[in-house]
């Protein structure tokens, strides 16, 4: 691996990969993950990695010392049009429309480009090669002893599975990985969690939690990815969510309660166990919980 890598410290597991995911948005995915990760630091090498590359926001709350970053860049096609012919072939087979061939000229459309390559290497006049196109970047450093990670996609472009992926090239080869996922169950979640041992889904006891909710575990069970459930601003209305859980054999391995302290702490940039460090016991406790999920799963595969 490169040496953007981040050094690693001592660890007493090999290596793990946590998601912490939610078929929507505000559930409190980031509140779960930065608390995760910070009750972990001083037991294990932990190391955060912020995907939700439209919106990051685990810098706000763990406020990292930022050290290296690298762009990350996909291929676009280049024409020559001294060579092209305009017979089509380029746009037949670009799955994703990025080319338009006209009578006399041919038009790139690099935000439909996804850079498969197909254009240039299908082309029977070899005029198309391949340049560069800058669409976000990679930042990375360390926060209260945790390897930090986070992806940026730049404001307009319309694809964040690419600089997903570059961020989880920077996934350690030990200890524990913490990946706090972008919201909803289209291409971006499906790359975050992909490769994980366990997810986390973190909902709220509401119609629209559960619906999402629901969408959520069909997406991570067709991934073959064990999952547990958080409830969040957990309140007298839990039951819309533990009876589905009930009914879909899913385990509740936290609930956090609807507590005026806790948004307070989290509307100032303050983790939970940093404001509550009572929590930090909690988060322990979730973490036990996800690794005898991850060893029982992983004991019945060798049955």
């Amino acid at each position: 691996m490169p040496e953007r890598i981040l050094k690693l410290k001592s660890s007493v597991i090999g290596k793990m990969i946590i998601s912490i995911a939610s078929g929507k948005g505000g559930t409190g995915k980031t509140l779960v993950a930065t608390s995760l990760a910070l009750s972990l630091k001083d037991k294990y090498s932990v190391q955060l990695l912020d995907c939700d590359v439209e919106e990051p926001n685990d810098h706000i709350f763990l406020k990292p010392s930022i050290t290296g970053s690298e762009d990350v860049n996909i291929s676009i096609p280049k024409i020559d049009e001294t060579k092209c012919t305009h017979c089509g072939k380029c746009a037949e087979v670009c799955a994703y429309h990025a080319i338009a061939v006209l009578p006399k000229t041919v038009l790139v459309f690099p935000n439909l480009c996804h850079g498969c390559g197909a254009c240039a290497y299908l082309c029977p006049e070899k005029a198309i090669t391949e340049e560069g196109n800058q669409i976000g970047v990679i930042e990375y450093g360390q926060a209260a002893k945790i390897d930090f990670v986070q992806g940026k996609l730049n404001v307009s472009e319309a694809m964040p599975t690419p600089v997903i992926r570059s961020v989880k090239e920077y996934i350690n080869d030990e200890g524990i990985s913490i990946i706090d996922v972008p919201p909803g169950t289209s291409c971006p979640v499906v790359e975050s969690v992909t490769g994980s041992h366990f997810c986390l889904l973190v909902t709220e006891p509401t119609p629209f939690g559960l619906n999402d909710l629901a969408l959520a575990v069909e997406t991570v069970k067709t991934l073959g990815i064990p999952c547990g459930i958080v409830i969040n601003r957990a309140g007298k209305d839990n039951d819309v969510i533990e009876n589905y859980c009930l009914k879909e054999n899913l385990p509740v391995l936290l609930t956090i309660p609807f507590d005026i302290k806790i948004a307070q702490l989290y509307s100032r940039g303050i983790t939970l166990v940093e404001g509550l460090p009572q929590w930090k016991e909690n988060f322990i406790k979730l973490f036990d919980l996800i690794q005898e999920q991850v060893d029982e799963r992983s004991h019945s595969l060798k049955r």
